[in-house]
């Protein structure tokens, strides 16, 4: 696994610590994910806790942005409620972020440690869906 380093995106660690902070109350939403958009627009969701695994931040994400026309994003970031920080998002979200943005940055690590990382190397040899599809040619 080779690391590749981006600058890190402050702002929008800030945006999801401000939404984790103020929209994330109880059980049902502990998590909150702010992403850049190619445009520049930041998009923020909140996870939906439920026992049956209900979907994480990042994947509520996901289908917000479409909601606003975003389909292509640049850099996401998840960060927990009661000030928990920066959280890497888990092995399914993982996957799914790959899938959908292939070229996605993920800021992960903690406090002053935090660093922005190319999902391919959260997710090394990893199984790429689109790889797989048949062309409808």
């Amino acid at each position: 696994m080779t690391t590749q380093t981006h600058p890190v995106d402050h702002e929008l660690i800030q945006a999801a610590a401000h939404v984790a902070r103020t929209r994330c109350q109880g059980d049902n939403h502990t998590m909150a994910a702010a992403a850049r958009a190619r445009d520049g627009r930041i998009v923020t969701a909140v996870n939906a806790y439920h026992f049956t695994g209900g979907p994480c931040a990042e994947l509520v994400l996901i289908g917000a942005a479409a909601a606003q026309g975003a389909y292509e994003l640049d850099t996401i970031v998840a960060v927990g409620d009661r000030d928990r920080g920066v959280v890497p998002p888990c092995g399914r979200c993982r996957q799914v972020l790959l899938d959908y943005f292939p070229a996605l940055k993920v800021i992960v690590g903690e406090d002053d440690r935090t660093r922005t990382v190319l999902i391919t190397d959260l997710l090394p040899e990893s199984y790429v869906w689109a790889d797989h599809q048949l062309n409808a040619e």
